[in-house]
């Protein structure tokens, strides 16, 4: 039995509240997390294996090293848009780890994240920790797994050639085939119609147009987001009502999309699916939510809005278009009507075979190729009763209960900022003292260093000084006696 560590949020079988996952943050701030890591949990479930999810937080102390090295034969770690500013520090965490293993280290699917124009220039104040990483992870398996050619062709110019194209493991939840979208019929006031937004993309494109044209054309939308602060929102409320606060992309209780109850964030994977194979069709900047409903039939396009959303849809044959210049009132019809499924559905087979290859590569079995197809998966999903996607609490008639939560929950939010503020500002102020004292302990020593040498020095003239004292002595000696003689 090979025992697999895997890098995930929380095992596709664990069945846990709303407060779990957004009080334990079991989707690492995005559910698009649970997607690749549910399907790559799935894909390397056999008999002969036994899949245990690590957490998405990394634990980097050599005891949990220990652990890992004695506990399991292999650590696999699917990632998404890991090579990012803002994944640095869980980036250089991550390497810690790997360095201190002994078994093999797999990377499925591991992105560099720049804008839609491929410029990797952003990334190189994180070069070094993206070099480690590659390092750590070639030192233990013969290939690193990226998700599209961008990701290749950075790593390649930082010197890595051991680097394979696979994709994400999300497009092989259900191996070498692929679910063939439904047709929408025609898409009208009368269509279900799924929407998905993310707020980096607020600076390419009318993302908040978007949102109000589709609030305004179907009255069933759907806005399905995926962050952790969206269930919060959902879940504790919030008090933009009271404050008179408005924005035009669907973060606060005020914007029409929460106020007509038409925000759903699904916390697993089987459930989204489930509710997105209800659908007509679906669009939007959420690489994640798009793949999800085309896995359950439905129709989607991608509008990109960075590398990290357009190498995927080169590589897997996405029907995309790019953000910016898409005119925030674009109808969900011109989309479709430009659509093309062939290439998506005709080269799954192969990218599939490229896939279950990088995984022989690095000596891991499939449940495609070596077991039931993921039948025995299936089934035990089927059988667990999973909780609904997170919903607009309704707090009327509740004596204003939900303000009061909301509020409490803002100031103690905004408490929270302050203190990290102000803890921050200490250890700054602590390591500036730190380094003064440094500075301050090597001059010491360095003046002490100088008194010792002209102390030496004057030992040294002291004693030169000694002999010529007596020199004179001798020589002077009978010319003094002589002259007190005299007198």
């Amino acid at each position: 039995m090979k025992r697999i560590l895997i890098r995930s949020g929380k095992s596709p079988f664990r069945v846990a509240t709303h407060e779990e996952f957004i009080h334990q943050d079991l989707i690492g701030t995005n559910n698009g997390n649970l997607l690749f890591s549910d399907a790559a949990h799935k894909l390397l479930l056999t008999d002969r294996t036994e899949v245990t999810s690590n957490g998405i937080r990394t634990n980097s102390s050599a005891e949990r090293a220990r652990e890992i090295n004695e506990q399991y034969d292999v650590f696999v770690v699917p990632l998404a848009n890991a090579f990012r500013p803002a994944f640095q520090a869980s980036l250089d965490r991550l390497s810690t780890l790997i360095e201190q293993l002994t078994i093999p280290v797999v990377v499925l699917g591991v992105g560099a994240q720049v804008g839609a124009d491929y410029d990797t220039e952003p990334l190189r104040p994180m070069e070094a920790s993206v070099r480690r990483f590659a390092r750590a992870v070639l030192e233990r398996s013969p290939a690193i797994g990226v998700r599209g050619e961008l990701t290749a062709s950075y790593l390649r110019g930082l010197g890595f050639g051991d680097v394979d194209i696979i994709g994400c493991p999300s497009m092989f939840l259900h191996g070498g085939t692929f679910p063939t979208p439904r047709d929408p019929g025609t898409i009208d006031a009368g269509s279900r119609i799924a929407i998905n937004l993310s707020p980096d993309a607020i600076p390419v494109g009318d993302v908040g147009g978007l949102a109000r044209h589709a609030v305004e054309r179907f009255p069933q939308l759907t806005y399905f987001a995926q962050n952790t602060l969206d269930a919060e929102i959902l879940f504790w409320g919030d008090t933009t009502a009271a404050a008179g606060r408005h924005d035009a992309f669907p973060l606060q209780l005020t914007h029409p999309l929460f106020r007509e109850n038409k925000v759903r964030v699904p916390m697993d994977p089987t459930v989204w699916m489930r509710e997105l194979a209800s659908y007509d069709f679906a669009y939007g900047t959420r690489i994640h939510g798009n793949i999800a409903a085309l896995l359950a039939g439905t129709p989607a396009v991608v509008l990109t809005h960075d590398s990290r959303t357009l190498e995927l849809c080169r590589y897997f044959d996405l029907p995309h278009r790019q953000l910016p210049g898409l005119p925030g009132d674009i109808h969900p019809q011109d989309l479709y009507d430009q659509a093309d499924f062939t290439g998506l559905l005709k080269g799954h087979a192969e990218r599939f075979d490229r896939f279950t290859a990088f995984l022989d590569k690095n000596d891991l079995e499939n449940t495609f190729i070596h077991g039931d197809g993921g039948a025995a998966f299936d089934a035990r999903i089927a059988d667990i009763e999973l909780p609904p996607s997170v919903a607009l609490w309704d707090g009327s008639d509740d004596g204003a209960l939900r303000y009061r939560f909301s509020r409490l929950r803002e100031q103690l939010a905004h408490s929270n900022a302050a203190a990290e503020r102000r803890i921050n500002g200490l250890t700054k102020k602590n390591n500036d003292l730190q380094k003064r004292l440094t500075t301050a302990e090597r001059q010491y020593s360095s003046v002490q260093q100088e008194i010792a040498a002209m102390r030496k020095q004057l030992t040294a003239t002291e004693k030169r000084m000694s002999g010529v004292e007596k020199r004179l002595l001798v020589r002077l000696g009978p010319a003094i006696r002589r002259r007190v003689r005299r007198k």
